[in-house]
């Protein structure tokens, strides 16, 4: 079983695929390695890709020391992947809280990047929910601790940002939701309390979004309301940030349309590689609809 050390002695499981440019996929709260399949089998034919499950998600470790779970750790566990397995500079795509610890490894490891793609985040990140997220994060974790996953999952697959997805596709949700339900308890209690209630908010971190010069692709289904201004948001501040929004999808959009997600990255990438992704057009930020007529 493939495994590699943390920079605190945590084993992170990892599985790879393919040869040449890397490219490194970081999963959701709700999901692990396995919910990248469709892209693994899909860039694998192209790109050396490797997915790891989070520290907490077995057979990666489970600390039960809650300082072992933060924002922080999170964004140093992909930085030991890609050093770990020699990947830098790598593609890295992330999806929801994979998503979060992928941006901030642009922010605190932008070497270690050759591209980011940040895909439905952005939860509890608008001003004046932080509260309200902080809340609702708490409570989720007490019910995990108490009921457990086998139970809990069936409560947390159903919720508003992912019932499009049951609807369109009963099969794919049921593999979700079966996953889910098999992760860690304690594993999934300590991450929703020491990475997710404590990530700071993106609107916190609009001026080094303004120095982060990697190309990035912000991605979010038009059905995943909280991470639609957010993703704004990130367009209208990291210099080189493409938005995406893909019709009538919720939160796993890498599940619920994967050959559009799968397109829109391999569009992405091989801008990237190509050179030919670049910087926002400065004169695009005036806010004007028409030019203005020059003075005479």
């Amino acid at each position: 079983m493939p495994t590699l050390r943390a920079d605190d002695g945590v084993e992170l499981y990892y599985e790879e695929v393919g040869s040449g440019t890397p490219m490194v996929f970081v999963h959701e709260f709700a999901g692990d390695l396995r919910s990248w399949e469709p892209q693994l089998r899909f860039f694998g034919r192209r790109y050396r890709c490797v997915a790891f499950n989070a520290r907490g998600y077995p057979p990666s470790a489970v600390p039960s020391d809650p300082q072992a779970y933060s924002q922080d750790r999170a964004t140093d566990d992909i930085a030991a992947v890609i050093k770990g397995l020699n990947l830098a500079p790598a593609h890295v795509v992330g999806l929801s809280m994979g998503a979060f610890a992928t941006l901030h490894l642009g922010l605190r490891h932008p070497e270690l990047a050759r591209s980011l793609v940040a895909a439905g985040v952005g939860y509890g990140a608008e001003p004046g929910k932080r509260a309200q997220f902080r809340a609702e994060v708490e409570a989720t974790a007490a019910r995990i601790s108490a009921e457990g996953m086998a139970k809990m999952a069936a409560v947390y697959a159903r919720g508003p940002t992912r019932l499009i997805h049951a609807e369109k596709d009963p099969r794919g949700y049921a593999e979700f939701q079966a996953q889910l339900a098999g992760h860690s308890t304690e594993g999934s209690a300590l991450t929703m309390l020491g990475v997710q209630r404590e990530r700071p908010s993106l609107f916190d971190l609009a001026d080094r979004f303004r120095a982060l010069r990697l190309p990035t692709l912000v991605l979010c289904g038009d059905e995943d309301d909280p991470t639609l201004e957010p993703g704004l948001f990130l367009k209208r501040t990291i210099p080189a940030a493409a938005l995406m929004v893909l019709p009538k999808c919720g939160h796993a959009i890498n599940l619920e349309e994967p050959d559009a997600f799968n397109r829109a990255v391999l569009d992405f990438v091989t801008l990237v590689d190509a050179g030919r992704w670049t910087a926002r057009i400065p004169g695009t930020l005036g806010g004007t609809i028409i030019a203005a007529p020059e003075k005479r």
